[in-house]
């Protein structure tokens, strides 16, 4: 037996994407990206330069390490994006809150800001050991109090946000284990993170969400009158069917243009869900949880995109229920001409064989005619060399002989061409 080529990356598949432990304190800043395709090879020409751990070395799709004494790094591509996490230990994390970055940092978040990409979420983490220690962090950090949410997640853990760009650009985000194992810890944190940049992608559905309303609203508006139309049977068929298939396109377009971007919004909304699920949020009194947070802002969003999506299937549908009654209307109209067009062909051929019938008929007379004509001429001749013999009246009996005759003939010869033609 040999191994799959595939079997090491599926197992390493399901390691590479955690944390490296977290100290207490110590603070952690993450940038999330959207990453074009075509600035995938510089960034891979990057991120290749970089040390990395032993088991992260030949992933292409992860890597981690250390960049210098005290600062570690995780780097993750994604289906449209990329992350690279900063680890940063051994600092007093009051200064860092302040902009007080050692010579270390700086270099280390100069480098990160050379990636290629634009920047979806940036975030200051500070994680601190416990409750007291992050009382008195949390006045360098410019959280807007109305609006700060702070909550218990995964048993004792602590977390304290308002969810706000700081004027560096950044979001803060401060969280105590307050005696959370740090293994446990560590996971806790980085769904937490996760929760937030899953829900940043999921939001960037709602700008397409709100820029493609209008236009099903025109569309909408648009059948509705063109089913009227339809209804009332005064403008042509086909008049109607062009405009039909206009507003058909329409329609797909618009499908086609909302589809990536609404089905991306669907699947991290539920990873946003899965994320807070996971959490096990509790609520702390005088605060808004990141479940009341995740209800009142996101979840309309999300089901904003979700209706566009809803509407723009169900106008599709009117559209084909439309189409199918126009095409079954021009169909039946169709049947009916050719029915009449049969019934049309079917009186001429009726007059066509009777009128075969009548030239058939003056056919034999005629011949008939010609040919006693001709016997006339021989019995007359008969009758100057034969004594006693009268020409007329042996013409007359053969009057009725030679109309037989002619009509067995030229019956015979029909037949046989009728025949011939099958």
């Amino acid at each position: 037996m040999i191994d799959h080529e595939l079997r090491k990356r599926v197992v390493a598949e399901m390691h590479l994407r955690r944390w490296p432990l977290l100290t207490l304190p110590s603070v952690v800043i993450q940038w999330v990206l959207i990453v074009s395709e075509e600035e995938r090879q510089a960034e891979a020409d990057i991120i290749g330069q970089l040390p990395a751990r032993d088991d992260a070395a030949e992933h292409p799709s992860h890597r981690s390490g250390q960049l210098s004494e005290g600062i570690a790094y995780a780097w993750e591509r994604h289906s449209e994006g990329s992350s690279i996490a900063l680890f940063i230990e051994g600092v007093h994390e009051g200064k860092l809150a302040r902009g007080e970055f050692s010579d270390d940092i700086r270099k280390a978040i100069a480098w990160a800001e050379t990636l290629p990409g634009a920047i979806m979420r940036a975030t200051q983490i500070f994680v601190v050991e416990h409750d007291a220690a992050a009382e008195k962090l949390l006045p360098t950090l410019d959280f807007k109090r109305s609006e700060l949410i702070s909550c218990h997640f995964g048993g004792s853990a602590r977390m304290w946000c308002d969810f706000r760009l700081k004027q560096d650009s950044f979001g803060k985000l401060l969280v105590a284990a307050n005696g959370t194992e740090v293994r446990d810890f560590t996971r806790l944190v980085q769904r937490l993170q996760d929760l937030g940049n899953y829900r940043n992608k999921a939001l960037m559905g709602l700008p397409v969400a709100q820029e493609v309303w209008p236009r099903l609203d025109a569309v909408g508006q648009k059948l509705s009158n063109l089913a009227t139309r339809v209804a009332g049977q005064k403008d042509r068929d086909d008049t109607l069917m062009d405009e039909l298939s206009g507003l058909s396109l329409e329609l797909t377009s618009i499908a086609n243009g909302i589809d990536y971007r609404m089905s991306a919004t669907a699947a991290y909304a539920q990873l946003v869900d899965d994320r807070l699920e996971q959490l096990y949020v509790q609520r702390i009194e005088g605060y808004a949880s990141l479940t009341n947070f995740t209800q009142r802002r996101f979840l309309p969003a999300i089901r904003t995109c979700a209706a566009v999506v809803e509407r723009e299937r169900k106008l599709s549908l009117r559209a084909s229920q439309l189409a199918s009654m126009l095409r079954a209307r021009i169909d039946t109209r169709i049947e009916n001409q050719n029915a009449s067009l049969l019934r049309s062909m079917e009186k001429s051929s009726r007059m066509q064989l009777r009128l075969q019938q009548l030239v058939e008929g003056l056919s034999v007379v005629a011949l008939s005619y010609y040919l006693i004509g001709l016997l006339g001429y021989l019995l007359k001749g008969f009758g100057h060399r034969l004594g006693g013999f009268d020409p007329e009246l042996a013409l007359a009996i053969l009057v009725v002989p030679v109309v037989l005759l002619v009509f067995t003939v030229v019956k015979s010869v029909k037949s046989r061409l009728l025949s011939d033609a099958e």
